[in-house]
């Protein structure tokens, strides 16, 4: 853990504030590449992650942004309500999980509302290194953008694209953009999930390859519990067996039992729980893995996914 203070809050649209934050020792921050996010301890013991959103190769300080959701679940309330300047947190050094392709020809971003946090980072590292991309905002309305007027004074303003619902002049012409789909142009998007899902969708329409097309989710959609029934998983080291009663997460039964996984978002967004499944066939209900790696049924996000079969066996 590293021990940090936010040294700058600003309000960079309504409901959205970003964080700088700066090492309490002096000493430079871990490097980080586009696309990271560090994990931040807030107050009551929950942990969040947030996109880095200043350049890559700044060592001096992370920069996040946050969206006070009116449905959070305690971060970006606390954030917003409790965090100040001059506040101290512990945050985990950066993780990537949604990195540049470092042999893409051409780059198009894609952001909605406060998806903008990791594409900006992504930005920033294309244009000083020379590469041709293009960067599409969506949000509600011109007053409801973050960062817009750091875009405007970007060197690479001229790349930004911005569409408002409130302009209809601007609309986001999907299927024009990705018409023409190429092995070596790549396609990175953030933002709600619907967002996510049109842009994603449209590109498979037009021919996109799932290698082409790189996503981060912020959170996932609710999921129908209704039908949900127990399991049992068994752990391979001790050969004990556990059952998984419908209305309890696996992560939650171990927890109970001693047994302890390492947990950040608790919705099977960040893969920090990520386990190898050794036998049966899991009811996949996380956002990280792709598709293709959801069907290898190999691993599974014990946070929230449970399973098809009466019995898993855990490689724990």
């Amino acid at each position: 853990m590293i021990e940090v203070q936010v040294t700058a809050r600003h309000s960079e649209a309504p409901d959205i504030c970003s964080y700088e934050l700066t090492r309490v020792d002096g000493q430079p921050l871990p490097a980080f590449t586009a696309g990271a996010h560090i994990d931040v301890h807030l107050p009551g013991g929950l942990i969040r992650q947030y996109s880095l959103c200043n350049h890559p190769e700044e060592r001096h300080r992370y920069v996040i942004g946050v969206l006070h959701d009116p449905a959070s679940r305690g971060g970006s309330r606390s954030l917003h309500e409790q965090i100040q300047t001059g506040a101290r947190l512990l945050i985990s050094e950066p993780r990537n999980l949604f990195p540049l392709a470092t042999q893409a020809r051409r780059s198009l971003l894609f952001a909605g509302g406060i998806g903008i946090t990791p594409i900006l980072c992504m930005a920033e590292h294309l244009a000083q290194a020379g590469a041709t991309f293009e960067l599409h905002y969506c949000a509600r309305s011109r007053e409801r953008a973050a960062f817009i007027e750091r875009l405007r004074l970007a060197p690479y303003a001229d790349r930004v694209f911005l569409h408002f619902d409130e302009e209809p002049e601007t609309r986001l012409d999907t299927a024009r953009l990705l018409a023409a789909p190429a092995d070596d142009v790549h396609l990175y998007v953030c933002g709600p999930g619907g967002f996510m899902q049109h842009v994603l969708d449209t590109a498979k329409a037009q021919g996109w390859q799932d290698t082409q097309l790189h996503r981060e989710y912020f959170a996932a959609a609710p999921v129908d519990t209704g039908a949900d029934g127990a399991f049992s998983v068994k752990l391979a080291s001790s050969g004990e067996v556990f059952e998984i009663p419908a209305d309890r997460s696996v992560v939650q039964v171990l927890e109970s039992h001693g047994i302890e996984i390492p947990i950040s978002c608790e919705q099977g967004v960040c893969g920090t729980c990520l386990t190898r499944v050794l036998e049966g066939v899991p009811e996949h209900r996380d956002l990280f893995l792709t598709e293709a790696e959801q069907a290898g049924n190999d691993q599974f996000t014990p946070c929230c996914s449970r399973s098809r079969t009466p019995l898993l066996v855990l490689d724990l």
